[in-house]
């Protein structure tokens, strides 16, 4: 898995695949963001990088041996911490036609289908990331705002 040093301004993306191919298409894709690209191959594997890193977005392959990306979405908005991270369903364009209600019942922010369209994909990833940025600037200035209103009552 890589990306396990992340920086803690950068926003990581969580791409999880049980198929290796597949993780690497979609590196080779989003590679031109310069953000932490971080692997997992398994629902279990994903829901642990989640509680370990900030991550901005997660790119979640519908079907998945075991626990499959319906039950894993569940699992993320179920916790505190990841609740609020976006989650792009990713599936085969021969799949049920039900999987992308069942995707926006579980929470899903998108539903792509495979194969992708790599600059639509970037496009959306790209937006998810800027919304990440924008979300964590806003916690900052509210964090000195905070700071400087305790100064203010400290001074008085």
């Amino acid at each position: 898995m890589s990306g396990a040093g992340t920086d803690h301004r950068r926003a990581g993306i969580l791409l999880v695949d049980d198929m290796e191919d597949n993780l690497t298409a979609l590196e080779a894709v989003l590679a031109s963001l310069n953000e932490p690209l971080v692997r997992a191959r398994s629902g279990e594997e994903a829901l642990k990088v989640l509680l370990r890193q900030p991550i901005a977005l997660v790119l979640l392959d519908v079907r998945m041996p075991g626990m499959d990306g319906f039950e894993t979405a569940a699992h993320i908005k179920r916790l505190d911490q990841t609740r609020d991270v976006p989650i792009i369903f990713l599936t085969g364009a021969g799949d049920d036609s039900g999987y992308a209600f069942r995707g926006y019942a579980t929470g899903a922010a998108d539903y792509v289908t495979k194969p992708f369209d790599p600059w639509v994909l970037r496009a959306k990833v790209s937006v998810f990331l800027d919304l990440y940025r924008k979300g964590r600037e806003v916690e900052r200035l509210r964090g000195e705002i905070q700071d400087l209103k305790r100064r203010a009552g400290e001074v008085t």
